[in-house]
C-alpha cells in the first residue's frame, strides 16, 4: 500500500497492492492496522455500496464530520473530490481521479469535502467506508454541474437522481 497527497488539503490516493497470479486476483481492501501504520488513524463504522449503469452521475455530496474511504470494485468511474467548505480559501477547488477495478486505487476523504462520480463502463460497484452513520439532515448536496465548481465531466446529459439534478 501506498498513500499520496493530492493538491486538495488532507484528501489522500491509496495505492493498493494486489496479489496476482495463475488463478486471478486477491486484494485486501482495508486494514486497520496497515492503514494505521501509513498515518490514517480513522475508526470506520459504516460500509456502503452503490451500483450504478452507464451514464449515471452521482454527487455531489457530504457532510462536516465525516470521513470517507471510497472503492470502486467493479467497473470504472470518474470520480471527483470537491472543497466545500464556504470558511475555506479553497472553496469550489476540485480534483479528478479515474477508479477501476483494473487500478484499485482509493481515495481518502475528509469531512468539508463533496464527492460525485460519473459511470464510464457499463455497470459500477462503488463502495464507501465512513467514520459516522448517514444522516441526511447533515449532509449538504451540490448540483453536479454548479458553475462555481466548473468540473470538466464528460457527459452533458448524465442520468442522474431529483436529488442530484
Amino acid at each position: 500500500m501506498k498513500t499520496v497527497k493530492t493538491k486538495l488539503g488532507g484528501v489522500l490516493l491509496i495505492r493498493l497492492d494486489p496479489f496476482k497470479d495463475f488463478r486471478g486476483e486477491y486484494v485486501e481492501t482495508y486494514n486497520e492496522g496497515l492503514y494505521q501504520k501509513h498515518g490514517i488513524n480513522i475508526k470506520f463504522i459504516q460500509d456502503d455500496i452503490s451500483i450504478s449503469k452507464h451514464n449515471v452521475l452521482r454527487g455531489i455530496h457530504g457532510d462536516f464530520v465525516t470521513w470517507k474511504l471510497i472503492s470502486c470494485f467493479y467497473g470504472e468511474i470518474f470520480f471527483v473530490v470537491v472543497n466545500c467548505d464556504p470558511k475555506s480559501k479553497d472553496f469550489g477547488k476540485w480534483q479528478s481521479f479515474t477508479l477501476s477495478d483494473k487500478n484499485r486505487l482509493q481515495v481518502l476523504i475528509p469531512p468539508g469535502y463533496g464527492n460525485a462520480y460519473y459511470v464510464l463502463s457499463d455497470k459500477v460497484i462503488f463502495s464507501y467506508k465512513q467514520s459516522t452513520y448517514y444522516n441526511p439532515e447533515k449532509q449538504f448536496s451540490y448540483k453536479w454541474d454548479d458553475p462555481r465548481f466548473n468540473i470538466l465531466w464528460s457527459s452533458t446529459n448524465p442520468i442522474c437522481s431529483q436529488r442530484d439534478a
